[in-house]
């Protein structure tokens, strides 16, 4: 049976606060099979993370664009307009503000990991002048075919700065099995973040987990893995969608069966003692936790 890493002597690991980052409505019937056509009013959360003993920090994800001209003609009509789109989105505050509010200058960021290259977790990077962006490997094809060199892409070639980027691949970088996964990534070589290759939802798809304490408590930021907590918590057949209520094909992952894979993993993991979890739309935690957990105050861990 898989474990995580017991902690070292003196063990490293993350402060983790959560960063607004814009809002989206999001239909359960494209989530999970055979639900009703509901929004779920869902946050874009972010975060930012600060580790225990170096003077070092990185960002977990930057949520949607304010400015929602910037996004692919295509990305504006079908997803984020109030009228036409299926996930029409709001944007009071984004992660660069968010920095700012919790006394963060977004220009000595270190780093930026991004989840993934959808077009509510790629933000505006452009504050972040200093910053090394990690990004998994399999998301380079997308950004070189992404928008406006294809018109019609859902991806954007200004996604990252290239020049500043990182892509981590399977031969350098996603190496050291981590619990129920195969292939992760020890980024500061102590133990105390992993970025973990989880590409079923889409091409360069990476989660994170953290340690949140000295003695072996865990925080697992699993992106956009599912859009439902009920997906990694539920035992009553829970599955993600194929098809919209209408009938017509629709997965908001790219590779089902592989992203059937990555969930049945991350069930695995947030059962582990110490193990706790948030999904970048989970509307109930952000629900409670307003004010609580986010920038600059910190999140919480659970006792063991």
């Amino acid at each position: 049976m898989p474990t995580l890493p017991p902690p070292a002597p003196n063990q490293a690991f993350m402060h983790v606060s959560a960063l607004e980052a814009g809002t989206i409505k999001i239909p359960t019937d494209l989530v999970i099979q055979n639900a009703p056509h509901e929004f779920m009013h869902c946050p874009s959360l972010a975060f930012y993370l600060t580790h225990s003993e170096k003077a070092q920090h990185f960002i977990f994800d930057l949520g949607l664009r304010k400015d929602f001209s910037t996004y692919a003609p295509s990305i504006q009509e079908h997803y984020i307009d109030e009228k036409t789109g299926r996930m029409p989105c709001s944007v009071p505050q984004d992660v660069a503000e968010s920095c700012v509010k919790g006394g963060v200058d977004p220009k000595d960021v270190e780093r930026v990991v991004i989840s993934h290259l959808h077009f509510d977790h790629i933000g505006n990077h452009t504050p972040f002048i200093s910053a090394t962006f990690l990004l998994g490997g399999d998301g380079e094809a997308s950004i070189a075919d992404g928008y406006p060199a294809n018109p019609h892409s859902h991806y954007h070639a200004d996604s990252v700065p290239l020049e500043r980027t990182v892509f981590l691949n399977r031969t350098d970088h996603f190496t050291t099995p981590l619990g129920p996964f195969p292939a992760a990534y020890d980024l500061f070589g102590d133990g105390s973040a992993y970025i973990i290759d989880t590409p079923g939802h889409c091409a360069g798809h990476v989660t994170a987990l953290v340690r949140t304490s000295a003695e072996g408590n865990w925080l697992f930021l699993g992106g956009d893995i599912a859009h439902s907590t009920r997906l990694l918590t539920d035992d009553d057949g829970v599955d993600i969608a194929e098809t919209a209520i209408d009938g017509s094909p629709y997965c908001m992952h790219r590779d089902p069966k592989q992203a059937r894979v990555d969930i049945a993993r991350a069930r695995e993991l947030v059962r582990m003692p110490g193990v706790e979890f948030l999904i970048a739309h989970d509307w109930k935690w952000f629900e409670k936790n307003k004010g609580k957990a986010f920038l600059p105050k910190k999140f919480v861990p659970k006792g063991l």
